[in-house]
């Protein structure tokens, strides 16, 4: 899908409707303790949130879908299907109690989860839907209460727009594009499916349950840590920012961020650049090695360091669950060694080949066992450049038909995100960056320079 932010995911006129789950207020008497651990990506999300809201700054981190349902909307079947795919998806009938500084899951039953039905009114004008939708996603998915998700539509005599926000700590880019095609198959099935949803799926509270078992086993004299610590050295003892300059103050407030995003190629330049790229392991190595020749053209970078974003579904049996499925590796380009994109793509294709391994420990695990005092300011412990190849996805096909978009929230930040996302109708751009006036230009400049060398390479290009 498309990544966007609300404003500029084509919401339109029309009556509100929403869900949201039940209980609201879940005691410990009525729900006891779930042993199974945070994984210890959300538990640094959840902390992270804690900590800029002591400080007396609220960030929305939701993430979400949008998609349209054509033909005259069954609201019954609507909320049927929403809470039939809820059901079979552990992660989101799970959340968090603090106990002192320590963060202990709960979980609910599936049969104690219902969805309420709100008719919240009609809504004549897109932009003041556009707010209101923002506003209350920003309450309703927040990173330290449960529930936090909602489910929205907007209905029309044609249809309905459908809108899911969650807190980023139930949710990975690859569960957003599934959304889409899951609902429609739920909503038409109707009553002939079976009340649990159909298939079951593997939990995502497993597989953190899992995960976090096998980091706790490794500790500081591990060659992992031992190679983080490098890193973080090389960095001056932080986690890498964005290899550009973008005018922030040191030690200055969190900014605020603006948001970046428009068709890079289209699919003939897209499939030359991937084309180009095979050779050397494809279009991510493409795209990290293109922003490496940026940072050194535009930043004057002589070697460029990042943490690179992969997904951790290395078995099958995750490939339908819903969750934070990412881990980081760090990836360290001496970009002043080499003089063209092939040059810069073996150096990242060897460093790949030799870190991504290390994305298997969670980052945070490994900055506990190197002591390192990171008292979470910013939302992000560090930017990325992220490529995402969608068009595998079911039901991608459909997305422009059913205006099908992943959105995220743009609130306040000192780094920068990038995704790229391979669509059947070529590469699409999103970030969301600081706003000042040196990170916009030279974002802007970015952005050129990256379709410029993309399309440097399609055979017949001057």
């Amino acid at each position: 899908m498309r990544v966007t932010d609300i404003q500029r995911c084509e919401v339109r006129p029309g009556r509100l409707v929403e869900w949201t789950p039940q209980p609201v207020i879940v005691t410990e008497a009525e729900v006891p303790e779930d042993p199974r651990p945070p994984t210890y990506l959300q538990e640094s999300h959840v902390r992270t949130t804690r900590s800029v809201r002591e400080d007396g700054l609220f960030v929305p981190t939701w993430l979400g879908a949008a998609f349209d349902v054509p033909g005259p909307i069954d609201l019954d079947a609507l909320q049927t299907a929403l809470h039939r795919w809820t059901l079979r998806h552990e992660t989101l009938r799970s959340g968090f109690r603090w106990i002192g500084q320590r963060m202990r899951r709960f979980t609910l039953d599936a049969d104690s989860v219902e969805l309420r039905r709100h008719d919240v009114g009609e809504f004549p004008d897109e932009n003041v839907l556009t707010q209101h939708l923002q506003d209350r996603f920003d309450v309703a998915a927040d990173a330290l209460a449960w529930p936090n998700f909602i489910y929205a539509a907007v209905v029309r005599d044609d249809g309905a727009s459908v809108y899911m926000a969650f807190d980023h700590s139930n949710v990975d880019a690859y569960s957003l594009q599934r959304i889409p095609a899951e609902i429609h198959d739920l909503y038409t099935a109707g009553p002939a499916l079976s009340a649990d949803g159909g298939t079951p799926v593997a939990s995502y509270i497993d597989f953190g349950a899992a995960e976090r078992s096998t980091a706790d086993e490794i500790d500081d004299t591990h060659p992992i840590v031992d190679r983080w610590r490098e890193f973080v050295a090389d960095c001056d003892g932080m986690l890498p920012a964005f290899p550009l300059d973008l005018g922030l103050e040191p030690d200055g407030p969190l900014p605020t961020q603006k948001f970046l995003q428009e068709t890079l190629v289209d699919d003939a330049d897209a499939t030359a650049f991937e084309a180009y790229t095979r050779p050397y392991g494809g279009s991510l190595v493409g795209a990290l090695a293109a922003t490496g020749l940026i940072a050194r053209e535009i930043g004057g970078r002589q070697v460029y360091r990042t943490v690179v974003p992969f997904h951790t579904r290395v078995k099958s049996r995750w490939s339908d669950s819903v969750g934070w499925y990412v881990g980081g590796a760090p990836l360290e380009i001496p970009v002043d060694e080499v003089c063209d994109l092939a040059g810069a793509m073996s150096l990242v294709r060897a460093q790949l080949r030799k870190n991504r391994p290390m994305s298997r420990i969670p980052v945070a695990r490994v900055l506990n066992l190197l002591g390192a005092d990171f008292r979470p300011t910013s939302p992000d412990l560090y930017s990325i450049v992220s490529f995402v190849d969608a068009r595998g996805i079911p039901g991608s096909r459909r997305w422009q038909e059913l205006r099908a978009y992943g959105l995220i929230r743009v609130s306040y930040g000192d780094q920068v995100c990038v995704w790229i996302t391979r669509l059947h109708e070529g590469l699409q751009l999103a970030c969301r960056y600081p706003d000042t006036a040196v990170a916009h230009k030279n974002m802007r400049l970015y952005v050129q320079h990256l379709r410029d060398l993309i399309v440097s390479v399609r055979p017949g290009r001057p």
